[in-house]
């Protein structure tokens, strides 16, 4: 969602560009409530600020652009911090440890099994 400002943006259009619809309960998309104290004002606007912390969604300022943009919430309500990816040590067929940062900069396809 691109926004020129984050203040008084309209309940109604952060639920048409999101799916989520803010009450005074908090913000509810689907059969999915998120608590979000303070995010609907009394004057049927939303605090941004408060719905995308609440909702785990990335909110970025471009101050040369004069944009904001409000990022996909997560399921869980939390964002990732980073995008570095862990690196397991791993036992490859012939029993060896094996880390996957010995293959960076190239492309990895994990296949993984349970028997639950």
């Amino acid at each position: 969602m691109i926004l020129q400002t984050i203040e008084n943006v309209p309940a109604v259009d952060v639920a048409d560009r999101t799916g989520w619809m803010a009450s005074p309960e908090g913000m509810c998309r689907g059969d999915v409530c998120v608590p979000a104290p303070g995010a609907l004002r009394n004057d049927g606007t939303i605090d941004i600020r408060v719905a995308a912390a609440r909702l785990g969604m990335p909110l970025l300022h471009d101050g040369e652009h004069g944009v904001w943009a409000l990022g996909p919430a997560t399921a869980t309500g939390r964002a990732l911090s980073t995008a570095v990816a862990a690196d397991p040590e791993l036992i490859d067929r012939g029993g060896n440890p094996f880390r996957l940062s010995t293959l960076h900069g190239r492309k990895v396809l994990l296949v993984a099994w349970s028997s639950y």
